[in-house]
Formats: structure tokens, C-alpha cells, sequence
């Protein structure tokens, strides 16, 4: 079970909301995260934290390994069911635990799984950065035009972030002015397409050159859904392949291709 405070009167508080992994922790980052993609809670609710989503979801590796045993699940949904039952109770919650000590000159990566689901959850996020100026948070997104209308206009100092292509606002991005992080079949294949990879280091993608390259996870199974494609070759040609078939749906009976 989460590690929680259990209570018979209103919504379960997890007792901690921020976590560390091995890797995480090796270079002073602590992390908050959601359940990826879409799925439904235990009390019935169903939920998307990735709505901008595309082909990404189709080799999620937060739908994979250890994100499957039921202690992380049960983690995870907490966390979610905490932010949609009182987001101002979670906002308070983790700038309560933001002013512990542990976390002075700390990096916070906002979601190792899920996204900024809503505009609700975006601005809670940007109040909480704003709140503790002497701390670091960076996330990756698909979110753009969220970010393009909440962020973008006057982001908090203490706040990077990086679009990650593979979702379905892809075509807004501009990689000779954006931020962008695009996932190879390999490392050689980011190298050769002029991407510097943040292997090394996950701050890299925030921290070091603009076009920024993801190896793919080891998975036969997701490498072979790749077909040696990197996520934005791969979701552009999912988006032309529904932009034809919305086109053949819209056609009147009987009528022929140009």
C-alpha cells in the first residue's frame, strides 16, 4: 500500500510526495509523479494525465516493469486522486514538504509518468515554483499549447522544461526555436541526426544543447514498433495516415481520389 495516513473522514494524504530512484538520486533530483497515460482508479474514476498523448503511448515505458507492481500503482494512483480530490490541499501538502531542509538547492522533476493534465494543475505547479525560488523544478511535456498560453508568456526563473515529441500537438513544435526532446532507436541514430544525448545525466535535457536525444528503452517489443523510426518521423506519419482517412470519411459516397 502507499505510504499514506489513513483517516475515515475525507480523502486519503499520502504521508510523502516526493520520491528519489537510484539514478535520480545520484544527481540530486527528487521526483513527483502521476499514473501514466489513461486508466481508472480504484474508486471507478476514470482518468487521462497524458491527453496530448500520441504514438508515446503505444511504448510507454511508464506502463512497463516495475511501474506494474501494485505498491507503485497504488503510489501513483494516491497521488492522483490526492491532486483531482483537493488540489489546494496538494499544493499546500507539497510546499509543506518543499521547506524541509533535506531539499534546500534540490532539482524537483515534475512527473517521471503523466503530464500537465489541466490548466488547474499547470498553475498550481507554477505557484508552488514560484513559491520556493531557492529550488530547481524542470519537466519534460507534451502539453505545448498549454504551455504556450500559461508558460511561455512569463515562466517562473526556476523553471525549464522540454517538449518531447511523440504527441499529438507535435506539429506546433519549431526545433530551431524550441526546446525539444525526440526518442532514437539508438544512440548512434541521435548522434547522426545532430541531437546530444541526456544518457549521462537526466538534467542534460534542461541543462544542455536545445535538441536533445533519448536512446530507446531496451524492449523488443517497443523497438520493433519503432521500426527504427525516432517519435517525431513516427508520429508524424500516424498524423498524415488519420488526416487521409478523416479525408476518405468526409468524402461523398461514390466520389473517386483526385
Amino acid at each position: 500500500m502507499p505510504d499514506t495516513d489513513d483517516t475515515s473522514h475525507g480523502p486519503v494524504r499520502l504521508r510523502q510526495l516526493l520520491t528519489q530512484n537510484r539514478e535520480l538520486k545520484a544527481i540530486g533530483v527528487w521526483n513527483w509523479t502521476l499514473p501514466a497515460w489513461a486508466g481508472r482508479l480504484d474508486d471507478g474514476r476514470t482518468f487521462n494525465t497524458c491527453p496530448s498523448a500520441g504514438i508515446c503511448a503505444k511504448v510507454c515505458y511508464a506502463r512497463q516493469g516495475t511501474y506494474l507492481w501494485p505498491v507503485v500503482r497504488a503510489k501513483h494512483h494516491a497521488n492522483l486522486a490526492f491532486v483531482l480530490d483537493d488540489l489546494p490541499g496538494w499544493e499546500a501538502a507539497m510546499l509543506t514538504e518543499l521547506a524541509a531542509k533535506k531539499f534546500t538547492g534540490a532539482w524537483i522533476r515534475v512527473h517521471d509518468a503523466g503530464d500537465f493534465f489541466s490548466d488547474a494543475y499547470l498553475q498550481a505547479w507554477l505557484r508552488i515554483c514560484r513559491a520556493r525560488p531557492d529550488l530547481h523544478f524542470y519537466a519534460y511535456t507534451k502539453e505545448v499549447d498549454r504551455f504556450r498560453r500559461l508558460v511561455e508568456p512569463d515562466p517562473p526563473p526556476n523553471f525549464l522544461w522540454v517538449y518531447s515529441y511523440g504527441g499529438t500537438q507535435d506539429r506546433q513544435l519549431d526545433p530551431d526555436v524550441d526546446r525539444v526532446a525526440d526518442v532514437f532507436p539508438d544512440e548512434q541514430s541521435l548522434v547522426e541526426a545532430g541531437y546530444s544525448s541526456q544518457d549521462a545525466s537526466d538534467l542534460l535535457a534542461v541543462l544542455g544543447p536545445r535538441l536533445v536525444g533519448i536512446p530507446a528503452n531496451r524492449i523488443h517489443a517497443f523497438l520493433k514498433a519503432m521500426a527504427g523510426r525516432r517519435f517525431s518521423t513516427w508520429q508524424a506519419q500516424e498524423d498524415e495516415q488519420r488526416a487521409v482517412r478523416r479525408h476518405r470519411i468526409g468524402r461523398p459516397p461514390g466520389a473517386k481520389a483526385a
